[in-house]
């Protein structure tokens, strides 16, 4: 039990590290026809065809799902509206890197609008969970360094779905990839500060617990070899 509380954050660190540095090799493209600032990223990824976006998703879910279970397994003051809006970021970004949408310009069929309506749950439902997380970290002490962060990672996720929605609609999808990477970036960097809490705490608190009981283990050990020698 306790190897397992030590690997979720683990598994939440370095899937995260390896979703950023996937997405970030597979967002850069000589081709023309490639515009990271004005195709979506599973635009871009319909076009490109190289898979490392999508493996980006499918770490970046694995991810989020482990950063759930070790909260869970802390008793991190997430709250249950929090966790289920998380594991439906964790489960849509899996869908999004399994199923495929069409490039653009194309009509849309079944599976890219399975793409599309997943990936809007995706992109509201983690600021949605940080603006819930919000208040229940500030009141914990454990928690309440990433309170803060967490408020204006949240905020800014908040600020970039009105920025989406405003590109997406009105604004005739001028400069959509950019925003859409910018609102990513934050969701992304949210999970990234709860994942390095996690670590710090599980970590810390084990080292605690090593520490005592090699400590006890020592008094014993001493105590016993007085008691032998009397």
């Amino acid at each position: 039990m306790l190897a397992l509380r030590r690997l979720y954050p683990l598994v939440a660190c370095a899937g995260i590290a390896m979703a950023v540095v996937a997405a970030v090799v597979g967002q850069i493209d000589p081709d023309p026809y490639l515009d990271p600032l004005n195709l979506t990223i599973s635009e871009y990824a319909a076009l490109d065809r190289g898979g490392a976006t999508e493996f980006a998703m499918a770490c970046l879910g694995i991810a989020s799902f482990a950063l759930v279970v070790g909260l869970r397994a802390v008793k991190a003051p997430v709250g249950a509206a929090a966790e289920r809006l998380m594991l439906v970021w964790s489960a849509a970004l899996i869908v999004i890197a399994i199923v495929p949408t069409t490039a653009p310009g194309l009509a849309l069929d079944l599976t890219a609008q399975v793409h599309r309506y997943v990936s809007v749950a995706a992109f509201v439902a983690m600021p949605a969970a940080g603006a819930l997380m919000v208040a229940r970290f500030s009141e914990d002490e454990r928690w309440r360094v990433v309170a803060r962060p967490v408020e204006w990672l949240a905020l800014v996720g908040g600020f970039g779905l009105l920025a989406i929605t405003y590109v997406a609609l009105p604004g005739d999808r001028v400069l959509i990839g950019l925003v859409e990477r910018a609102l990513l970036g934050a969701e992304v960097a949210l999970i990234g500060v709860l994942a390095v809490r996690l670590a710090q705490l599980t970590w810390t608190r084990d080292a605690s617990r090593v520490s005592r009981a090699a400590l006890g283990r020592l008094v014993t050990s001493h105590d016993s070899f007085l008691t032998g020698h009397k």
